[in-house]
C-alpha cells in the first residue's frame, strides 16, 4: 500500500467518526481496483487466452514463445496484489458500513428516549398544573326536549 492508501485505510476509522462520504470514497476505491483487475484480465486474455493458471512452458519444458512472458507474468502479479488490495477495501467498507448503521441506530434510539421523556414531561405538566379542567361557560337553565335535558348528570 502506498502511504495515500495507508493515510485513507487508517485516517477516519481510526477517529470512530464514520461518514457516508468516507463510504463513497472507499467505493469509489474498490471501483477503482476491480478496473485494474480487469484491465490485467484483458492483458491476459490478449495473450492467447492465458488465464492464471495456464502454463508458461511447452510441453518440452521450455518458456512459451507464442507470448509475451514478461506481460504475462507481471499482469499475475499485478492481479494478486489487486485482490489483496481489493480484500481490504471491501473489509474497510464493511466495517465503515456497521459504525454508520450502528451510529444512526444510536441515534435513532436516543431520538426515541428524548421524544418519550419529553411526551411524558408534558403529559406530568398537564396533569399537575391544571387539576380538573376550568369552567368557561356556565349554564343557566335547559330547555326541555334538548339533548342537554336527556343527558344524565
Amino acid at each position: 500500500m502506498s502511504d495515500e492508501e495507508a493515510r485513507q485505510s487508517g485516517g477516519s476509522s481510526q477517529a470512530g467518526v464514520v461518514t457516508v462520504s468516507d463510504v463513497q470514497e472507499l467505493m469509489r476505491r474498490k471501483e477503482e481496483i476491480e478496473a485494474q483487475i480487469k484491465a490485467n484480465y484483458d492483458v491476459l486474455e490478449s495473450q492467447k487466452g492465458i488465464g492464471m493458471n495456464e502454463p508458461l512452458v511447452d510441453c518440452e519444458g521450455y518458456p512459451r514463445s507464442d507470448v509475451d512472458l514478461y506481460q504475462v507474468r507481471t499482469a499475475r502479479h499485478n492481479i494478486i496484489c489487486l485482490q489483496n488490495d481489493h480484500k481490504a477495501v471491501m473489509k474497510q467498507v464493511e466495517e465503515a458500513l456497521h459504525q454508520l448503521h450502528a451510529r444512526d441506530k444510536e441515534k435513532q434510539a436516543r431520538d426515541m428516549a428524548e421524544a418519550h421523556k419529553e411526551a411524558m414531561s408534558r403529559k406530568l405538566g398537564q396533569s399537575e398544573s391544571q387539576g380538573p379542567p376550568r369552567a368557561f361557560a356556565k349554564v343557566n337553565s335547559i330547555s326541555p326536549g334538548s339533548p342537554a335535558s336527556i343527558a344524565v348528570i
